[in-house]
């Protein structure tokens, strides 16, 4: 495993120096390299990287080959405009309606989780960690949003192609030396998303990715979020 997480540390260099066109590494370095990027370079992303992203995440399985996902993909003035939105919603202490809604409650083991980040961004970060909500309110000031959407007459059985689809961004992206972040708050605001993308009415906007470059030079991507140990959430029989 530590050979594993050394590459890791060379992979991750070539990648943050964006000199290469494509990382070359596993799937289980990809999983292992893939976090979430809470600030990012205003450098944009290339149109022909962005598209071979989405060209490999088309393989993601699904039910029945369903492909439930129809993705809206935000950058340059497009993307401006609804960050300026967004911005207005926030000033005007506007609620925030996501679709795809937030869970009524957590499990406590969830609770106990989300209470370990804070104290986690502090650690690593320091004093960065206080830019934490300016920045999701920001969209983490990347240059490209995939937003990605749900016929709503599809049931929670999609949810989950759309979850491994998500994933098959997150893991693309990385091979192509770019960071994201999946998060709720990209999707705050529908009504915005609906009109600034001309996403149809009998779609539902599910969830929001982030991607560009990573900005290094900001403490606040030190910080990674822990994972529960494989013994603690898998039960095996023989």
């Amino acid at each position: 495993m530590n050979l594993v997480y050394n590459r890791l540390y060379h992979i991750r260099g070539s990648a943050l120096r964006n000199d290469m066109e494509a990382i070359i590494m596993t799937v289980i370095e990809a999983l292992a390299m893939r976090h979430s990027v809470r600030a990012f370079q205003s450098k944009p992303v290339e149109g022909d990287k962005l598209k071979a992203v989405f060209e490999a995440a088309r393989r993601t399985p699904s039910w029945a080959n369903s492909q439930p996902w129809e993705v809206f993909a935000a950058t340059g003035e497009t993307l401006a405009k609804i960050k300026s939105a967004y911005k207005e919603n926030y000033t005007n202490s506007v609620r925030a309606m996501p679709e795809t809604p937030r869970p009524e409650k957590w499990t406590e083991a969830a609770v106990e989780r989300r209470t370990q980040l804070h104290p986690g961004m502090l650690r690593d970060c320091g004093e960065a960690a206080g830019q934490f909500g300016v920045l999701n309110q920001t969209m983490f000031d990347a240059p490209a949003v995939a937003y990605i959407c749900m016929d709503k007459v599809l049931s929670q059985w999609s949810l989950y192609d759309i979850g491994a689809y998500a994933q098959s961004i997150m893991l693309a992206a990385a091979h192509y030396g770019l960071g994201t972040i999946p998060a709720i708050t990209l999707t705050h605001f529908p009504e915005i998303l609906h009109r600034e993308l001309e996403i149809p009415d009998n779609l539902n906007v599910t969830i929001g990715i982030a991607i560009g470059y990573e900005d290094t030079q900001n403490k606040i991507n030190n910080f990674v979020s822990e994972r529960d140990t494989v013994d603690s959430v898998v039960r095996f029989f023989d």
